[in-house]
Parts: C-alpha cells; sequence; structure tokens
C-alpha cells in the first residue's frame, strides 16, 4: 500500500526557521517529521544579512529533509497583508463573486493588477432558497511585489509552493482546529448569540499577530511589538551589547539582580499591554455581541519569566495555559525534546499543515496565479515533446512512404519497355478524347432538353386549359348525392323532408395560391387532417367491392355485369356519382397515411364552403356527415375523366394533385333554422307567378325563381306541377284561395349546419398522369409474367387492357 504524501509547513521567522511535515489518518493529523533552524542573528540586527542567512537556514533545511512529492505552505507576516470583513446583503448566492469583486476595488487601496487577492464565506452563514443570509465574506490581499519578495528564497532553492498564507490566519487554523472544539456546529451557530471568543497572542520577534476568534469569525491585527523590542530596550537602559541584551532576557531570573532587568523592560510590558488593551476595545466596538473568554499565548517570547503572569493582571482575562498540541499526533515529533522546547513557536506551522491537508476553516490562497498557470505547462512538457515526437515519427514514415510510391512512377522508369512519360501522353491523348466526346454529348442533351421544354410547352398548353375543368368535375363527382334527386326532378317536401335530404349545397368556391404549401399545413390543418383520415377509415366497408366482369364472361352468364364506362353500385356511406363509382381504399387508390409530412412545393388551397340539412340523427349527421361523404370522397374517389379521342380513364383524387382535405373549426349548426315551404301558397309580397321568392333548389335561399321554381326545368316536367305553380302542388294559380294549400306553413324547421372545407391541389398535366399510369401497368404486367413464370403456367400473350374506353 503506497504511503500517504505529506505536507510541509514552514514559517521563516526573524529568529529562526520552523518546519513541521504532517500527513492525514482519517480525521486524525499526524506529525512525522520536523525542524527547527535558528539564526546566528536576528535577521533584523544592523550587522545581518537576512537573504544570505535565510539562504543558508533553507539549504540546511534540504539538506536534512525532502519535499519532492509533498506539498510546501509557507506563511508570510500578517502586516505584509491587508485582511478585510464584510457582511453583504441578503443576495443570491450566486451573486456574491461579484460583489466580492466590488468590494475589493472599494476596500483595497491599490490597483487590483497589482495586488493577489483571494476571498472566503466565512462559517455561520445561512443559505436559504439559493439567498445567502447573515453571511461574512473575508477579503485577503497582499500587493504583487511583496508576495514575490517572499517566496523568492524558495523559488532559489528550488522549493515549489502550492500555498501562501498570511501568518495570523494560519494561527486561526490552528486554533480553530485544535483548541474551540467544543463550539456549537456551523448549522447551530446563532449571529445573536455567539460563542465566546479567545484572544491569540502569537508574539514573533518584531511584532505581536493578535487574533481575536470565536470559530466562525475572525479579527486580526498586527502589534509592532516583539521580543526584540524587549532587548533593545535592555541594551538602552543597562548599556550592553545587543547579544549580551539578548542574553541577559533569555536568562533574566539566572542575572545578578534580576529586579534590575525586569525594571528595564517594565516599560515594554506596559506598552504591550496598553496595545492588547486598545485592540480587544476596538473589536468589541464593531462586534458589540462579542465576549472575550480568554487569552493565549504563543511564540518563544512567551518563555520571558513573569510574561504571562503579568498579562493576565493587567488585561483582566484568564490567560489560558497553553501545554501543546491536543489533536496532533506522531510520536517521533510531539515526544521529541527540540519540538517540545519550541512548540510554541509551531502554531503557523501547524494551521499550514492543516490547509494543505484540507482540514482547516479558511482554504484562501495567494500564490500567483501565473506560478501556477508555469507548473502547469512545466509538468505537461514532457507529454508534449513526446506528442511532438510521435508526430514527428509519423510524418517521417508516412514521407517514406509516398516516397516509395513516387519512386515507382517516375518519368525515366520504363515497365516493359515503356516509359511513364509515354503512358502519360497516351492517357492525356485518350483523355483529351474523351472530354471531347463527353461536351459532345452534354451539348446535345442540352439541346435535346431544350427541345423537349418547347414541346411540353406546346403539348401543355391544351393540357393547362382543361386542368380547372377537370378539378371541377372532381369536386363536382365527390359531393354526395340523394338517391331520390333525379335529374331535372326535386322530390315534394311531404315524401322527402328536408333532414332527410343529404345533399350538400354549396355557397361560394374560392382558391388562393401558395408558393409552398407548406406554409399552409400547419400543426393545425395536420391535426384535423387526421381526423379526416379516422373518418375514411371508420366508412369503410366491411368487405371490399367485388372485380368488375365483362358483360358475358365466364362468372356472368346472364351478361348482367355493368359495361365498362357506367357506374358500379354504390358502396355503403358512398354513394355513386355520375361520371363513376368511389372506390375507396382499392389497390390504385390508398388512403394516406398519418405520417405523412404534408404537401410541399407550389400549389392551389381551394375552400368549398356550404350546408345541409340532413341533421336529424347527429351522430350521421353535422360534422359527421361532411367528412363521411365530401372528405372522404376528396380522399379516395376515383374520376372517369375525358383523355382524347373518345376515350375516359378514371383518376384518383390523388393522381389529379387533389388531397388534404380538412373540416374548418368554423362550422355552425343552427337547431332553429326555418326553412321556406315550397308548398305554401299565401300571397306575399314581391311573388311572381306563383314562385316563392328567396327559394331555391330544394329549398335553399336563393332568387325568386317564377315559374317552378327550378331553373331550366320546364312546367310540364312534372304533371304534379301547374303552370307557374310550386312542385308537388297540382295546377291552380298563385293565391288560388284553396284552403286546405293555404294550410301549409310558410317555413319548416330544418336545422341547418354551415361548413367550410379546404384541400389542396397541385397541377398535374394529363400527359405526365397518361406516363405514370402506363409506367404502373408496365410494372404489374411484368409482375405478373413473372408470377406466371414462377408457377409454371404459361404467359398469357396479351394482358387485359385496363386503360380508357369509349
Amino acid at each position: 500500500m503506497a504511503k500517504n504524501a505529506g505536507v510541509w509547513g514552514i514559517d521563516i521567522g526573524q529568529c529562526a526557521l520552523k518546519a513541521l511535515r504532517c500527513t492525514r489518518d482519517g480525521d486524525k493529523v499526524v506529525a512525522d517529521a520536523f525542524d527547527y533552524i535558528e539564526y546566528p542573528k536576528i535577521l533584523s540586527q544592523p550587522e545581518a544579512e537576512p537573504e544570505q542567512m535565510v539562504r543558508d537556514a533553507l539549504e540546511q533545511f534540504l539538506s536534512r529533509n525532502d519535499v519532492k512529492g509533498h506539498k510546501v505552505a509557507i506563511s508570510v507576516p500578517g502586516q505584509s497583508g491587508l485582511a478585510k470583513f464584510f457582511k453583504p446583503p441578503p443576495v443570491d448566492a450566486k451573486k456574491i463573486p461579484d460583489i466580492v469583486k466590488y468590494e475589493a476595488r472599494q476596500q483595497i487601496p491599490f490597483d487590483l493588477n497589482d495586488v493577489i487577492w483571494d476571498y472566503q464565506q466565512m462559517g455561520g452563514g445561512a443559505e436559504i432558497d439559493g439567498f445567502a443570509l447573515e453571511t461574512e465574506v473575508g477579503l485577503f490581499a497582499m500587493k504583487r511585489e511583496q508576495v514575490f519578495r517572499a517566496i523568492k528564497p524558495y523559488q532559489n532553492a528550488g522549493i515549489e509552493l502550492d500555498i501562501v498564507q498570511l501568518a495570523p490566519l494560519s494561527i486561526y487554523n490552528f486554533v480553530t482546529f485544535d483548541i474551540l472544539t467544543e463550539g456549537p456546529s456551523a448549522e447551530e451557530f446563532d449571529p445573536d448569540n455567539p460563542p465566546e471568543s479567545m484572544v491569540v497572542l502569537a508574539m514573533g520577534t518584531d511584532t505581536t499577530d493578535l487574533v481575536v476568534t470565536n470559530g466562525f469569525r475572525v479579527w486580526q491585527r498586527s502589534i509592532p511589538l516583539g521580543g526584540n523590542h524587549f532587548t533593545k530596550q535592555l541594551t538602552k537602559d543597562l548599556k550592553l551589547t545587543f547579544a549580551k541584551a539578548e542574553h541577559l532576557k533569555r536568562n533574566a531570573r539566572q542575572a545578578e539582580d534580576p529586579k534590575t532587568v525586569f525594571q528595564a523592560m517594565r516599560p515594554i510590558f506596559n506598552d504591550l499591554v496598553t496595545e492588547v488593551q486598545r485592540s480587544i476595545g476596538f473589536f468589541q466596538g464593531i462586534d458589540r455581541k462579542a465576549r472575550i473568554g480568554g487569552v493565549i499565548v504563543l511564540g518563544n517570547t512567551v518563555k520571558l519569566p513573569g510574561l504571562t503572569q503579568y498579562l493576565g493582571k493587567n488585561l483582566g482575562y484568564e490567560v489560558v495555559n497553553f501545554e501543546g498540541f491536543h489533536r496532533l499526533s506522531g510520536d517521533s515529533v510531539v515526544s521529541s525534546p527540540a519540538f517540545k522546547d519550541n512548540v510554541l513557536a509551531f502554531g503557523v506551522c501547524y494551521g499550514l499543515c492543516l490547509q494543505a491537508l484540507g482540514m482547516s476553516s479558511l482554504k484562501t490562497n495567494l500564490v500567483p496565479r501565473e506560478l501556477i498557470t508555469e507548473r502547469l505547462i512545466r509538468r505537461k512538457k514532457p507529454w508534449a515533446l513526446a506528442s511532438v515526437g510521435a508526430l514527428l515519427l509519423a510524418c517521417s514514415f508516412n514521407f517514406f512512404f509516398h516516397y516509395n510510391s513516387w519512386y515507382k512512377v517516375q518519368e525515366d522508369r520504363t515497365n516493359q519497355d515503356v516509359s511513364w512519360k509515354q503512358a502519360q501522353g497516351r492517357i492525356e491523348t485518350v483523355s483529351g478524347e474523351s472530354r471531347r466526346h463527353t461536351n459532345d454529348d452534354k451539348q446535345r442533351l442540352a439541346k435535346l432538353e431544350h427541345l423537349k421544354a418547347i414541346g411540353n410547352e406546346v403539348v401543355g398548353n391544351a393540357d393547362r386549359r382543361l386542368l380547372w375543368l377537370e378539378v371541377l368535375r372532381a369536386v363536382n363527382d365527390a359531393l354526395p348525392r340523394d338517391e331520390d334527386y333525379q335529374p331535372g326532378r326535386i322530390p315534394n317536401i311531404k315524401d322527402k323532408p328536408f333532414t332527410q335530404r343529404k345533399n350538400l349545397n354549396v355557397e361560394y368556391l374560392e382558391t388562393e395560391y401558395f408558393p409552398d404549401l407548406k406554409d399552409w399545413y400547419t400543426e393545425d390543418v395536420k391535426v384535423r387532417y387526421a381526423q379526416t383520415l379516422a373518418a375514411v377509415e371508420e366508412s369503410k366497408p366491411a368487405e371490399p367491392p367485388p372485380a368488375a366482369i365483362e358483360p358475358g364472361a365466364a362468372g356472368d352468364p346472364a351478361g348482367q355485369a355493368a359495361p365498362a364506362g357506367t357506374a358500379a353500385p354504390a358502396v355503403p356511406d358512398a354513394p355513386a356519382v355520375p361520371g363513376g363509382p368511389a372506390v375507396p381504399g382499392g389497390p390504385n387508390n390508398p388512403v394516406a397515411s398519418p405520417a405523412d409530412t404534408g404537401p410541399t412545393g407550389p400549389g392551389w388551397v381551394i375552400e368549398l364552403r356550404g350546408y345541409h340539412f340532413f341533421n336529424e340523427d347527429l351522430n350521421t349527421g353535422g360534422a359527421t356527415y361532411v367528412r363521411n361523404s365530401l372528405l372522404r370522397s376528396l380522399e379516395t374517389l376515383e374520376v372517369e375523366l375525358p383523355i382524347g379521342n373518345g376515350l375516359t380513364e378514371r383518376f384518383t383524387m390523388k393522381d389529379l394533385g387533389i388531397g388534404y382535405a380538412i373540416l374548418l373549426p368554423n362550422d355552425e349548426l343552427n337547431k332553429r333554422w326555418q326553412e321556406p315551404n315550397p308548398n305554401f301558397e299565401g300571397t306575399t309580397a314581391g311573388m311572381a307567378g306563383g314562385g316563392i321568392p328567396g327559394v331555391g333548389p330544394d329549398g335553399a335561399p336563393g332568387a325568386d325563381l317564377g315559374g317552378t321554381g327550378v331553373p331550366g326545368m320546364p312546367d310540364e316536367a312534372d304533371p304534379a306541377v301547374g303552370a307557374g305553380g310550386v312542385p308537388g302542388v297540382p295546377g291552380g294559380a298563385a293565391g288560388s284561395g284553396d284552403k286546405k294549400a293555404n294550410e301549409e306553413p310558410p317555413t319548416l324547421p330544418a336545422p341547418k349546419y354551415t361548413f367550410t372545407v379546404q384541400f389542396c391541389w397541385q397541377e398535374k398535366l394529363l400527359g405526365e398522369r397518361l406516363e405514370q399510369k402506363r409506367l404502373a401497368r408496365e410494372a404489374e404486367q411484368e409482375l405478373q409474367q413473372q408470377q406466371q413464370a414462377n408457377q409454371g403456367q404459361p404467359v398469357a400473350a396479351n394482358l387485359t387492357n385496363r386503360g380508357g374506353t369509349n
């Protein structure tokens, strides 16, 4: 099992270099190495050379320890950085980075390009429905030149850094992890009643870092007083050299006159207490809810005799006796006498290790981004070089393969006494001849297409004159016919009431041209077309109609089969129409698939508006009747049309380009409609010759007809109609005074259903349709011949031509 990689926390102080290496074992932190290297002189002494002494200390550290493969975190003095805290308003948590950037411009007194900064949301805040409430954000910054000055000794020593952190914040990480362990959790933290705060004094050589924290909030300040100030005070008062004063400070109890020594250092004691009290008072002024629970003193300066007791007596707070790290294990380090003797100086190193292990509360990092980028590039260089090398190798192989192929086809290389140059010349000759023939063929094809276009235009003019006539014939054949309506005769209203008449009355027919019919075929049209298809499927006959039998042929001994070109018996719900039978769903008339994507290309949309009175049973009348009759016929009907020379041909609606019939939603059923009674003979203003004003054929509103009321119908066509009378009323002039006739009401109730139908039509010339028919017949004939050949039957010499009839 591989050993876990450790992390180094290194703190270069004014007096010594401290380093601690830790690893993580679950929730435990294990120290497995440490180092404490004291300089020959204090770095701030006038005759000292700080750069050289730090370089020598790092070389000594690297000679005794290995940092390769380990993360390295270092500290920088607190007075070199800036720490600001602010509370943003309740805002979406995703917008906090933008607010922090704005605050950074306001809080940092330098251009953001000249500083390295980072931020973090402090613990104890709440986030509800994505909004951050009672959140405190810490903003930490340091001038770029100071950061590079701090990391320069490590770069010169070849140490790669992963974390750069302010020393007071490293102390905060150590205190929250190792000392403040009995406080509430982040979920239980109450900003209005926070836990007690601890004051941490990390006394260094020249400065003292004061950190106030309750485990969730932190406030720090660097006090410009340290152990070196006690030495300088002794030098001044006792007229000693710096070295002798430092030795006397460290061994004050063994001095000849300890009282004199302490009296000389008393002003520094007073200044330290004053600065600490002033800092605590300022903190309590900005956080009035904070309560101070005690003071913790760190650093080797604490060894100064009487310092702890003096601080406890004059600050008014309990000074906690710090005896070591509670949650740091590793007997080889913790039990070492050298570590125990300097344990108060390793607080910063411990906090750095916690952050590098990912176990700290604060995770901000002031490492310059360009160093991280440079390191990533350097780590990827071997892979990049390997990739380039592989690419060059592949290119080399590719070159040799191409060179080998090129060498085989050099112009001077011969094969069977023929050089490549000669062969290429012959190829060019043949290729030129081929191109000449190809160009000649293209020119002739273009000329042929031009002649075809002229011929189609000449022939198509005649076909186009018939297109609209064919469409009108198809629409007319698609209209249902009442079986009681004989040509030239209208049944009497008593024999055939309005509500039993199946004919549709057309009011108008309009057309509109569309450059592309997909603009008309919208989603709504598609849904309504699906309703049409459903009606077609529901109204299909249970069994297909029997095939046509030639008169006198086998199976028709009586010769009673209908001759070609005459109407076949009507299919139920699809009444026969003049000009040919409707055969829905037949082999030549398939029903459109619901998966159809709709019409495309140019075409016409034809709109037909009309009404009918066949509404006695709403299950079969109204819109249902229109779909089962007109719309079904527009989808499935076959129309017999003349093709010239006295011949006719049957075409489906699809052959004619007609399809996609729909019923628009503006239909209306007027159940209270009153239709004029054709049998009413009362005298009415505006009536002429006994006619019925405003009544057209079969009772539809129309113009004053006079006479019989039927256009083109002579009075003698119906013996029951008298001169100038009404159909179905025997003889007599209008207003004859027949009491029985006058008993007829002037109007009759006739529920009236008004509808609007649309369908599209794309022009297909007669010549194109006949060509398609011919190709289809040839394909069917070929299929029948193959089937007969497979069955071992002789192939019929001639198949029945199912083309047009006379």
